[in-house]
């Protein structure tokens, strides 16, 4: 079955925004230390508004700002931002030309992107149970880490091509991450697997089970995996 990354970025921004509504806007977000509410609500806006002109073949600053910190401005900043990025994605041709993390590519480069870009967040901001998180959402989340996000990582520097190799296995499938015969497996749920990608848990969580070199994973795990 087909993913809809349109409509599932919809349902994300959506939840986030209801969250984002009954969330203090100075409280901390752990998992993003040292941002706070506002900070993510901040950043998550500016980077729909980014996407949007990369996905029209527009490359733009994406430099946060720093205000407003108020709920109720922060919301509205969120809504509008999530709207333009979700109606411009809706009007341009999905093979059109823009501008991806890669280059030249087409604007719907950016519906998987912005997807999984929110439900990370989502979770950071404590939502994530406010949405409809079908495993498909959150396997396609950990495929794009092991075959865009850290292959970027790699291409720009800012870590060394792996030398590890780890086997991630789920209902839904296995990925390999790294080169070569994976040393270790984790087992568990797609979410749980895409928020270990994103370091958003670790591998004692007890969400996951580990067989084999638990030091392979920590050395992959260690790395930038993801910007």
């Amino acid at each position: 079955m087909s993913l809809d990354h349109l409509a599932a970025l919809g349902r994300a921004q959506q939840a986030f925004a209801q969250a984002l509504a009954a969330a203090d806007p100075d409280a901390p977000v752990p998992s993003c230390a040292p941002w706070r509410v506002a900070d993510l609500a901040l950043h998550l806006g500016t980077v729909h508004w980014w996407a949007a002109a990369m996905a029209a073949g527009v490359d733009l600053d994406p430099t946060a700002p720093t205000e407003p910190r108020d709920t109720d401005s922060l919301v509205r900043f969120y809504r509008w931002a999530a709207r333009h990025l979700h109606d411009t994605l809706a009007s341009l041709d999905p093979n059109a030309t823009g501008v991806t993390l890669d280059g030249p590519g087409p604007s719907s480069f950016w519906r998987r992107r912005q997807l999984h870009e929110t439900l990370v967040h989502l979770w950071d901001l404590g939502g994530a149970d406010a949405m409809p998180t079908e495993p498909q959402l959150w396997w396609d989340t950990a495929a794009e880490v092991v075959d865009t996000m850290t292959p970027r990582q790699v291409r720009l520097g800012r870590i060394e091509p792996l030398k590890d190799s780890a086997e991630l296995v789920a209902s839904d499938g296995t990925l390999v991450l790294g080169p070569g015969d994976p040393a270790v497996r984790v087992h568990g749920e797609p979410r749980d697997l895409a928020l270990l990608l994103w370091r958003r848990i670790g591998p004692d969580s007890g969400s996951v089970r580990v067989d084999g070199d638990r030091g392979v994973l920590g050395r992959l795990l260690a790395l930038r995996l993801t910007p």
